[in-house]
C-alpha cells in the first residue's frame, strides 16, 4: 500500500515514528478564516491633503484626534464640535497593507466604528470611505475599490459600519490608500454635536 488515507482524527497514545519524510502543509492546504480583523491605529492617520502631517485638532476640512484622560477615555478621530455649523465635511487619510495570510481575491472590508458624542445632529451625519490600490510607483492603480455608499453615524449609540471592497485585484501584501470622510449638517443644536470614530480596521479572509 503506497498511500493510506484516514478520513478522521488519529489519536496516538504511544510513540509515533516516521521512517520516511513528513510532508508539511502549504498555506493553500489550510482552512480559510473569513473576516479576520487587522487594526489600523488611529494615530497613523494623516492630513488628507497634506500627507506629511499627522492629524492634530479638527479644523477646516480635516479630522482630528483626541482622547479622554488615561484610564477613562480612549483615543478617537473626531470632526470636532459641529453644532450649528451647517454642512461640514472633514477627512483624514492613511495606508494599510493586506497581511501575508490574506487569500488573494477574497473578501476585504473596512470597518469603521462610529457615532456621536453627547448629541446627534439635527440634520444628518454620515461617514464615507474610499480606498485605492497603491501601484508601487507613487501612483494609484484603478478606481475606488469601495462599493458601499456613505452610511449614517448620526446616533449616540456607536456601531460598526462595514464598507465592502472590490477585491478581485487584491493580493497578500497589497497596500491600500484610504480616505475617511465625515459629513455633518447641523443648523441650531444647542449642545455639542461631535462626530467620533472609535476604531478602524480591515476585515479580511485569511489562511494561517
Amino acid at each position: 500500500m503506497d498511500t493510506l488515507t484516514l478520513p478522521n482524527d488519529v489519536d496516538v497514545r504511544g510513540t509515533f515514528r516516521a521512517r520516511g519524510g513528513i510532508i508539511g502543509m502549504t498555506r493553500t492546504d489550510l482552512e480559510q478564516d473569513d473576516f479576520q480583523p487587522v487594526h489600523l491605529p488611529l494615530e497613523n492617520f494623516r492630513i488628507w491633503d497634506a500627507y506629511g502631517s499627522l492629524v492634530g485638532s479638527a479644523a477646516a476640512d480635516d479630522l482630528g484626534i483626541t482622547a479622554g484622560a488615561f484610564g477613562t477615555g480612549c483615543p478617537y478621530l473626531t470632526a470636532g464640535d459641529l453644532k450649528a455649523a451647517g454642512a461640514t465635511t472633514r477627512r483624514a487619510r492613511t495606508t494599510a497593507r493586506l497581511p501575508l495570510e490574506y487569500v488573494s481575491g477574497q473578501s476585504v472590508r473596512i470597518v469603521v466604528t462610529a457615532g456621536m458624542l453627547t448629541t446627534a445632529a439635527d440634520g444628518s451625519c454620515t461617514v464615507d470611505v474610499e480606498a485605492y490600490l497603491v501601484a508601487g510607483d507613487t501612483t494609484k492603480s484603478g478606481s475606488d475599490l469601495v462599493t458601499t455608499a456613505a452610511q449614517s453615524m448620526n446616533s449616540t449609540a456607536f456601531s460598526d459600519l462595514n464598507f465592502e471592497l472590490s477585491a478581485s485585484t487584491l493580493d497578500a501584501g497589497a497596500v491600500l490608500d484610504i480616505r475617511i470622510s465625515i459629513s455633518c449638517t447641523d443648523a441650531a443644536t444647542a449642545t455639542a454635536v461631535t462626530p467620533a470614530i472609535a476604531d478602524v480596521m480591515l476585515s479580511v479572509d485569511v489562511k494561517g
